[in-house]
């Protein structure tokens, strides 16, 4: 793991996942869909439950993603690893993509369901502030130009807003809103029908793969662009010692 954690090895390791991961994520989106069309409807809410395979693994990887984040904080904070930063930085914008079509897809399952789009209810309430904070720590991000304080004041809000994931989770239980109780992670077992519950947990495994995907490719990415930033900051510090006329402020 130490040594998975060098960029230099995570890069030349991404090479050879990347294609394995991508191949086993389209191989259980297909599967995944394809049970999905072919499961039976509810007997109550007929077709319109499987929204129920994109907005329940949406949600699940909405809070997976601001956990991954945290741990990445902590890599920052204790550590100092420079991965670990690239790590945060590169999950949050995936964060906010599911969290986003978490709250577009329960937006539309609650109409036919609910009778209206939007209830400020606990849970649908605490998604949005997770959805505001992904973009909060985004903007902080593009706002502090120095990265060594970006990434810690980043680190340091990231591990602040981990008390809304407890909330989010157990909000059904806390207070009373439109959501129904967990029905699959209970400790009597799940209360979904199998053949609701198969396409469920290949979907949700497809989603997880997308995000593994997505973030190893953004991670290297990040740690491309650091070293091409690094690269021209030395080339132009060159340049200035060599041709100190060019140099801002030379004569």
């Amino acid at each position: 793991m130490v040594n998975i954690a060098n960029p230099t090895v995570f890069v030349d390791l991404s090479r050879r996942v990347l294609p394995w991961l991508a191949a086993v994520t389209v191989a259980l989106f297909a599967v995944g869909l394809w049970l999905s069309f072919a499961a039976p409807p509810d007997y109550q809410q007929g077709e319109t439950v499987k929204i129920m395979y994109l907005h329940v693994p949406a949600a699940w990887m909405a809070t997976f993603v601001y956990a991954v984040m945290a741990a990445a904080a902590l890599g920052t904070l204790v550590w100092r690893h420079p991965l670990a930063d690239a790590a945060q930085k590169a999950a949050a914008p995936l964060g906010a993509g599911f969290t986003f079509i978490c709250l577009a897809t329960g937006s539309l399952w609650g109409k036919p369901m609910w009778g209206t789009y939007w209830v400020w209810d606990a849970r649908l309430t605490s998604v949005l502030v997770l959805f505001i904070l992904y973009l909060g720590l985004i903007a902080l991000w593009r706002a502090i130009d120095d990265p060594g304080r970006a990434a810690r004041a980043v680190a340091i809000l990231t591990l602040v807003g981990c008390v809304n994931l407890p909330i989010i989770k157990f909000s059904v239980d806390w207070w009373n809103t439109l959501h129904q109780p967990a029905s699959v992670f209970r400790l009597g077992g799940p209360t979904i029908a199998p053949a609701l519950l198969w396409p469920l947990i290949v979907m949700s495994l497809a989603f997880t793969c997308l995000f593994l995907t997505l973030h190893v490719m953004a991670i290297r990415n990040e740690i491309l662009r650091r070293r091409i930033a690094r690269v021209t900051m030395l080339a132009a510090a060159e340049g200035d010692r060599l041709h100190p006329e060019f140099a801002p402020g030379g004569a």
